[in-house]
């Protein structure tokens, strides 16, 4: 198999799916690009696709010995069906700020354990660290351009799971060309 094809298994291309279409209406409603849309219009996305598809996809990941991605789909699936169910609830902005700000730390932690991962996979979970920092300050400090800063980096983030996974689908390539480390170098001796 070719270096610059993604591969992967079936649990982790639907979980990276479901991650990236949740992350993609979530961020677009929080940008308010669409006139009419918020973030409010993904809380069915959010509970049942990023919640519990992903989780679901992550106990399956765990099932087949995979522990960074269980780890992940399961974590981030929580984050989303409790983001979801808890929508309507009336809390505190610094409530919902640290909600965010907790998460942003989980999401952290996915991109630092990513290291031997594709780079769209780490630029997604980098993105959705960002997004959600961005969005707990704006929460802490009632900020709607935060919100819609964070709302990009979000749907950028659900633009790089999405094509990570469809990728994975499609045999298409997820590194640019290039020389790769080593490569025309011969040893002689």
């Amino acid at each position: 198999m070719d270096n610059d094809v993604s591969a992967g298994s079936t649990t982790s291309t639907l979980g990276h799916l479901a991650l990236g279409l949740t992350l993609l209406a979530f961020g677009v409603g929080n940008t308010q690009v669409i006139d009419g849309v918020t973030a409010a219009d993904a809380v069915s996305v959010a509970t049942y696709i990023g919640g519990l598809a992903l989780f679901i996809a992550g106990l399956l990941a765990f099932r087949e010995r995979d522990s960074f991605t269980g780890t992940a789909f399961a974590g981030l699936g929580a984050f989303w069906f409790t983001w979801g169910v808890s929508a309507d609830s009336q809390v505190s902005a610094n409530a919902a700020g640290l909600f965010l700000l907790l998460f942003a730390l989980v999401a952290l932690s996915l991109t630092l354990g990513a290291t031997g991962g594709s780079p769209l996979l780490r630029a997604t979970y980098a993105l959705m660290f960002v997004a959600l920092v961005l969005l707990a300050i704006g929460q802490f400090g009632d900020s709607a351009g935060l919100a819609k800063a964070g709302g990009w980096f979000a749907a950028l983030g659900g633009l790089a799971a999405w094509y990570g996974a469809t990728a994975a689908l499609a045999h298409w390539p997820t590194t640019l060309p290039g020389r790769a480390a080593g490569r025309g170098v011969t040893a002689t001796g």
